[in-house]
């Protein structure tokens, strides 16, 4: 039985074109291509964050979603496997790359493979996509690839770039192959701790339970006030 894999790839390049985008190209093309030689089918749907600047910047302040945001969460919500990539901006990620990764439901990602990419205009940053990048991942309970990709200038013309590309490729697949992420779902996610109003009943297809957020407790825990009258 043929499996389609639907992979996204988020990009924070700023530019365009972009190396950050390219970079996570160059890793999802090599995964397609992967995916058909091993008799699957496989398709690759680009989210580019700085498309979505302004919605970004807005649903962290005010927590409106706007459509456009709404369809790339519903991309990642549907996606067998990401490919994410960041510039580095005062050695770390881009705060447009955090921004919306701190959108996301805790929910949203448990399971699913990343593979984990990063470019910058020197050497010095190499470690990014490892030491910021895997962490974050971890915390949103996906599943990071062992191969992270690191891109400055001079990687460009280096074959060794292309060789974990590759790697971080097949290792991208294998695990998209090993469903691991739909069994998490279907025999463990009533282990996980999951976000009130998150993304489990929606992945589960199940009612969540209705909780009363308008009690003394809940809006003291939110940080307003009990009820008038009420002791304190």
């Amino acid at each position: 039985m043929t499996d389609t894999f639907r992979l996204a790839v988020v990009s924070a390049g700023t530019s365009d074109p972009s190396s950050t985008r390219l970079l996570a190209e160059r890793i999802a093309e090599r995964a397609v291509a992967l995916a058909d030689r091993r008799g699957h089918a496989a398709t690759s749907t680009v989210i580019e964050l700085r498309e979505l600047a302004a919605d970004i910047t807005n649903a962290v302040v005010s927590q409106l979603v706007s459509p456009r945001l709404r369809e790339a969460i519903d991309t990642l919500d549907a996606a067998d496997g990401l490919v994410v990539s960041t510039p580095v901006y005062k050695a770390g990620a881009s705060g447009l790359f955090k921004s919306f990764f701190d959108l996301l439901d805790n929910d949203l990602l448990i399971g699913k493979p990343v593979v984990l990419a990063a470019t910058a205009g020197t050497a010095r940053h190499a470690l990014v996509a490892d030491d910021q990048l895997r962490p974050l991942f971890a915390y949103l309970r996906a599943l990071p690839v062992p191969t992270s990709l690191f891109a400055a200038p001079e990687d460009w013309a280096d074959p060794a770039l292309n060789q974990r590309a590759e790697r971080a490729a097949r290792e991208l697949i294998l695990l998209m192959e090993s469903g691991f992420a739909r069994a998490v779902r279907d025999e463990s996610w009533d282990s996980y701790q999951h976000e009130f109003g998150g993304s489990a009943a929606r992945l589960r297809g199940v009612e969540e339970p209705v909780v009363n957020l308008n009690t003394d407790l809940m809006r003291l825990a939110a940080g307003g006030s009990a009820r008038p009258g009420r002791a304190r």
